[in-house]
């Protein structure tokens, strides 16, 4: 009993902390990131030590995982097609070749400049690859931006998430695997390994979000057949349901899914779309509120400053460096202007989902003997 009303304390708990700094941000017009993560920080094992997040166990991956296909659904949900018109060929440079020129780019910076061993490297330029809507559009409405820039930098926010997560997933596998370093690394295992899994979990999210998308506008053009009040919980039960099928299937197969079913769904022009918009945009803001304020107080600071100058330098460099060279190739010739290009080169945060693939990948690496791993993969590169 004693366990269960120590969950049932930080659950409760993370959730009044987040909103209460949702509440705060928009009062002070600051974007609610700073007060979730400064008060989960606080509250967190740096602090006050309040939350203990590991007392979820297992339980905070599934919390993670269906709160992330919530945020991206609902992202989904508000991308509209039509205004990609003006943008689609660098939108579509950005989520293919920018991924990887962030992840090589990434990946050089943490070996040259951190000193990582080459395969924590690239794992750390993986988790790196995705920007997050979560965290542009915030900035966006508080700046104001032009139009053309903003649905760039939205959609790029959008639909490199799942694409990012499954880059990260492959080279997380690639890093924990059991076969003989060499073998792994040692001409096209790792191209081949990645194009492998990357094409079959596309192939798995395109199919079922295709599919459970355009089911769930049929069903929700029946209103005579379909309650209004029961709409808002299909919908939640549908992507929820689409979710966890893709992911039994291919792990991280069902973020494409989420944010294709929303995609569907704004582009199907259902009856009372806007109700259904606002209920998900509401269970997003739970979402983000939760997760953050829990991997914020998962983190620890000490561990971030014993990393040291060189690891603010990778930074910079992905800031100042690799950024800016995704945006100039990704832009060429598409008539952008210089401004425009500076101001898509510094807009580049990195949301809920990069954040919540690194917690759920030192989960994964807690307890291996990755050490081992790491100074193999070194002498064989």
């Amino acid at each position: 009993m004693e366990d269960s009303l120590l969950v049932t304390l930080l659950i409760s708990t993370t959730v009044v902390v987040g909103i209460s700094a949702q509440v705060l941000a928009r009062f002070l017009q600051i974007p609610s990131i700073v007060f979730l993560l400064l008060f989960g920080i606080a509250l967190g094992s740096s602090g006050l030590g309040l939350l203990e997040p590991s007392r979820l166990g297992s339980g905070l991956e599934v919390i993670v995982s269906l709160a992330i296909a919530l945020i991206l659904f609902e992202g989904g949900l508000n991308f509209q097609i039509r205004e990609l018109n003006s943008v689609s060929v660098s939108l579509r440079n950005l989520v293919t070749v920018g991924v990887l020129i962030t992840l090589l780019g990434g990946a050089i910076a943490a070996h040259e400049l951190s000193q990582f061993p080459w395969a924590i490297a690239f794992l750390y330029a993986s988790l790196v690859v995705v920007t997050g809507p979560t965290v542009v559009t915030p900035l966006l409405k508080l700046i104001g931006v032009e139009q053309r820039v903003a649905t760039l930098l939205e959609g790029e926010g959008i639909l490199i998430d799942p694409i990012g997560a499954i880059v990260a997933v492959i080279v997380l596998n690639i890093v924990l695997s059991q076969h003989e370093v060499p073998l792994v690394l040692v001409g096209t295992a790792i191209p081949l390994f990645l194009l492998k899994g990357l094409s079959l979990r596309l192939g798995i999210g395109v199919a079922l979000g295709v599919s459970a998308g355009s089911l769930l506008s049929l069903l929700l053009k029946q209103s005579k057949f379909l309650p209004q009040e029961l709409k808002n919980l299909v919908v939640l039960a549908a992507v929820w349901g689409a979710f966890s099928l893709a992911q039994a299937l291919r792990s991280e197969s069902g973020l494409l899914v989420a944010v294709l079913m929303g995609v569907i769904l704004r582009a199907a022009t259902i009856p009372e779309e806007r109700l259904i918009r606002q209920f998900n945009e509401q269970l997003g803001i739970l979402a983000n509120s939760i997760l953050f304020v829990l991997l914020a107080a998962d983190l620890s600071i000490a561990s971030l400053f014993a990393l040291g100058w060189k690891s603010v330098l990778t930074v910079l460099t992905l800031m100042l460096v690799v950024r800016p060279i995704n945006i100039l190739l990704s832009t060429w010739e598409q008539s952008f202007s210089w401004k425009q290009r500076c101001l898509l080169a510094w807009i580049a945060p990195r949301g809920i989902v990069a954040a919540s693939m690194a917690s759920l990948f030192a989960i994964s690496l807690t307890g291996r003997d990755v050490e081992v791993m790491i100074q193999g993969c070194k002498l064989a590169l």
